[in-house]
C-alpha cells in the first residue's frame, strides 16, 4: 500500500471526489454563506451596535467645548448637572474630565466623548451589575456623540479599559442617575 504522503502518479487533482466528500464540501459551503449573511445582517439590523455620530475635533477645540459646558453646568452634591441634554466627558491621563455628573432617569442624553492625549477605553456599568457593561473606544482627534438613556436610578461606574500609562488603574469616574433633578 502506498504512503498517503507520497504524491500519486496521476497527481492530486486527477482522482474523482468521493460522493460523500462532495456532499460535505457542499454543505460547508452553503453553511458558510448562511453564517456570513447572518453576521452581515446582524451588524446592520441588530441592536448591539452603538449608534451615534463621530466628528473630527482637535484636543484644543474639545477642551474649549468642555470649558463652556462646565461654565454653564450647575452643581449638585459636588457633581456637575448638565445645562441641557448634552453631556461632555473627556479622557486624559488619568482621569475623566466632566465627571462626576448627575443625570435624570428616563431622559435621553447625548454623551460627547473625546480624549485629550491618547487612546482610552470608556467602560460604563451600573454599580450592582457587572454583566450590564458597555464599552467604547475614545480616541484623540474625534468626538463621539452617543445617545444614552439611563432607565434605572443609581450610580454608574466609568473606568478606562485601554491601558494608557502608569496611572491607568486609577482612572475612574461616576455618573449618578436620580429620579428627578
Amino acid at each position: 500500500m502506498p504512503s498517503p504522503l507520497d504524491t500519486p502518479e496521476d497527481g492530486w487533482w486527477s482522482d474523482k471526489i468521493n460522493r460523500r466528500e462532495a456532499m460535505w464540501l457542499g454543505l460547508t459551503g452553503v453553511w458558510s454563506v448562511i453564517i456570513f449573511g447572518w453576521m452581515s445582517a446582524f451588524t446592520r439590523i441588530g441592536d448591539q451596535n452603538p449608534i451615534g455620530e463621530t466628528l473630527r475635533v482637535s484636543a484644543d477645540e474639545y477642551q474649549d467645548k468642555m470649558r463652556s459646558y462646565k461654565d454653564a453646568a450647575g452643581e449638585r452634591d459636588g457633581a456637575l448637572v448638565p445645562p441641557g441634554t448634552d453631556v461632555f466627558i473627556a479622557a486624559f491621563r488619568f482621569t475623566w474630565d466632566g465627571t462626576p455628573v448627575v443625570l435624570e432617569a428616563g431622559t435621553e442624553y447625548d454623551v460627547h466623548l473625546s480624549s485629550y492625549d491618547v487612546q482610552h477605553g470608556f467602560s460604563i456599568r451600573p454599580e450592582h451589575a457587572l454583566s450590564k457593561q458597555m464599552n467604547f473606544q475614545v480616541l484623540p482627534g474625534y468626538e463621539w456623540v452617543l445617545p444614552m438613556t439611563f432607565d434605572e436610578p443609581g450610580e454608574y461606574h466609568i473606568i478606562c479599559n485601554e491601558y494608557c500609562g502608569n496611572g491607568h488603574r486609577t482612572m475612574h469616574g461616576t455618573i449618578r442617575v436620580v429620579e428627578e433633578l
